[in-house]
Order: C-alpha cells, then sequence, then structure tokens
C-alpha cells in the first residue's frame, strides 16, 4: 500500500465498486465470449499529460479477480508524465483482465484527475510560501483516498474528517453566541489546536483576542485579507479559504496567508483520460 493508506482505507471501495459493476452474474460479456484458456497483454498508458495516482489501487483491483495477473508499474504515484506515457503493463487471464478493467481505469482516473487539477494549483503559488490545502468536499466514501491524491498532487491534507481537528464555523458561532464563548468551550472540552472560521474584520479581532491558534479567512479578496493579516499580527496562522480559483489564488497567496484551502481540487477535478491496449500473445 502507499504511504498514508491501509489496506481498511482501500479494500472496501474496490469491493463495492466490484460488486456494483459484476452484479451476482458476473461479466456476462466475458464468459460468453472470451475463452478461459485465452491470456492477454495490456499496456496501460496516458492520453494527456497527467499526474498519477492511484496505481496502487487499480493494481488491487486486478489482483482481486486473479492472482495470475501480472501488474507491472512504469510510473510512480505522484509522477507528472506526458501524453503517451506507459503507467503499467498488464499480463494475465483475459476474462479476469477485462472484466477488472473498468473498475480499475475509474478509480486511476478518479484519482489522477485530483492529483492533476491539484497540481496545477500548487504550481500558481510555487515560491509564494503559502501552503495548499484541500477540504472536506469530497466524494463520500472516497474520502482518504481522494485526500492522497490531493497529497500526489503536492497539496497538505486539510483535517481527515470532523474527528481530528477543531474548526469553528458560522452555524457553530451562532448557536455558541460568540467567538469567545465557542472558544472557551473548545478550550474546556480539552482542545489545544483551535480554528474559527471568520467572515468580517471584527470576527477576526474577536478570534484572536479569544486566543485561537489559526483563523479561517472565508471569502475574502486580497485587500480584505491584508487588513486581517496585519488585525492578525502573527499571532494566529491564517487560512484564506472560498472561491478560490486558478486565476485568484496568486493574488491571494501573495497578501502573505499561510494557507489556501481549495474545494475545487476534489469536488470539481476531472478525470483524466487513461487507456488500457490489448494485444495479444
Amino acid at each position: 500500500m502507499p504511504l498514508g493508506l491501509a489496506p481498511e482505507d482501500v479494500d472496501p471501495i474496490i469491493t463495492r465498486a466490484l460488486q456494483e459493476d459484476l452484479g451476482e452474474a458476473g461479466d456476462i460479456t466475458c464468459s460468453a465470449v472470451i475463452p478461459p484458456d485465452v491470456r492477454f497483454m495490456g499496456v496501460m498508458a496516458a492520453r494527456e499529460d497527467i499526474v498519477v495516482a492511484g496505481l496502487p489501487l487499480a493494481a488491487r483491483v486486478f489482483a482481486r479477480l486473479s492472482e495470475d495477473i501480472a501488474f507491472l508499474p512504469e510510473a510512480d504515484d505522484g509522477q507528472m508524465v506526458e501524453a503517451g506515457a506507459v503507467l503499467a503493463r498488464l499480463e494475465g487471464p483475459a476474462g479476469a483482465l477485462l472484466s477488472a478493467e473498468r473498475v480499475a481505469l475509474n478509480l486511476l482516473q478518479h484519482l489522477s484527475g485530483i492529483a492533476t487539477e491539484t497540481r496545477r494549483y500548487v504550481e500558481k503559488i510555487a515560491g509564494t510560501g503559502a501552503v495548499l490545502l484541500d477540504t472536506r468536499k469530497t466524494i463520500p466514501g472516497l474520502r482518504k483516498v481522494e485526500k492522497y491524491a490531493t497529497r500526489m498532487g503536492g497539496a497538505s491534507n486539510h483535517r481527515m474528517g470532523l474527528y481530528d481537528a477543531i474548526l469553528i464555523k458560522d452555524n457553530h458561532l451562532a448557536v455558541s453566541g460568540s467567538v469567545h464563548e465557542a472558544v472557551r468551550r473548545a478550550r474546556a472540552a480539552g482542545h489545544e489546536q483551535i480554528e474559527v472560521e471568520c467572515d468580517t474584520l471584527e470576527q477576526v479581532r474577536q478570534a484572536v483576542q479569544a486566543g485561537a491558534d489559526r483563523l479561517l479567512l472565508d471569502n475574502m479578496d486580497p485587500p480584505m485579507l491584508r487588513q486581517a493579516l496585519k488585525i492578525i499580527g502573527g499571532r494566529a496562522r491564517a487560512e484564506a479559504s472560498g472561491g478560490v480559483t486558478l486565476e485568484t489564488i496568486r493574488a491571494i497567496a501573495a497578501t502573505g496567508v499561510d494557507f489556501i484551502s481549495v474545494g475545487r481540487i476534489t469536488q470539481s477535478a476531472p478525470a483524466v483520460d487513461i487507456g488500457l491496449d490489448w494485444r495479444r500473445e
């Protein structure tokens, strides 16, 4: 398994995907037209420039349908490759290979799409010192592998879920009554690192006064971000978020924020084009 992923993160996804595709009857086309003794060699290749993510998952899909399938990668996750680059070579029973093809490609194309889009954002802010973060805007059930893909693209993970970091957002503030009260309650519950979402400069002042460790500056344009950073004065780390695009991220990074979180890299990244071409021995 690649660094940061465990079998329990990946295997249930593969199980559900194969069950969805094969159903109870299995691949009726392969059963009908492919003799069981026929073997094929396949070449998996990029059809556009991409950042690779998900090759170990694709290999695991093929292995699930046959232990006799050899999956030989020729690229690494996190590597940028040009159109035409061979990602892996496969050899084994034709029926099993063809039955696993779509699920393996779906995962590889989706995760490589996220990694590729992430790399575009990372390159836009190169040299600024700002760190690109992902968000919780992920497809339900795929969060860990999608966040793995953002790492392959060069981003850092924000919190994995609601369980591993405190982030006090607008609705939490509305229920708690004030920034100060929300931060006080989080401290009283034993949490040390506390982040507060701020929509206004007044909330920025309140969050700093309350002792928040990090401020999420939501939907602020560069001039407003600079004002917020002056108020913060280095007393907390600053994260810009909301409406960030490839066209705006460089200007946001130039304000001096520590982090920029972008939901688009998981929520809106298009799948890339990867093909699997077959050759008979």
